[in-house]
């Protein structure tokens, strides 16, 4: 997502979205279900103005731009491009958008996590191949801090 490298909070427009927030309205997580998605982007802090007309504008109201760019970037289209598409609109109908639009984009990636989540073989297999390759690695900086020291390697 071009549009969007730096995601803002739902919560605060003038800070980075994180995980770490306090509040589990500020962030988009990959495992929400539509209905969370939904609601959050509901919740997300706006002002009582119409949507903004232009770049400049916007630019002045954080909360107005993040939700914007977030648009346009699940879209691949400019943030010109959603400014004009709902300048003066009221904000509802921009989170009904966005809101769909998320879900659309969250939903294939939150249905594969479920799937590979509950595939006990699959995770077993990851974890015994880390476990190996980290075994690799642990074994050949621990001979050589042997050779150092001067330690027989059993």
């Amino acid at each position: 997502f071009g549009q969007a490298t730096r995601v803002m909070s739902l919560r605060d427009g003038t800070k980075k979205m994180s995980k770490s927030d306090s509040s589990n309205f500020s962030s988009i997580m990959l495992t929400d279900t539509a209905e969370q998605i939904e609601q959050k982007i509901k919740k997300a802090k706006t002002d009582s103005y119409p949507l903004p007309s232009n770049l400049e504008d916007a630019k002045k109201r954080p909360e107005a731009l993040n939700l914007l760019s977030i648009l346009a970037a699940l879209n691949d289209v400019s943030t010109n491009e959603i400014i004009n598409k709902y300048a003066e609109k009221e904000f509802s109908i921009l989170k009904k958008d966005l809101s769909e639009n998320l879900i659309e984009k969250i939903r294939p990636i939150t249905l594969e996590m479920k799937k590979l989540m509950s595939d006990n073989k699959y995770l077993d297999k990851i974890v015994k191949n880390g476990n190996e390759k980290a075994q690799e690695v642990a074994d050949s900086v621990l001979s050589r801090v042997y050779d150092k020291v001067g330690f027989f390697k059993n």
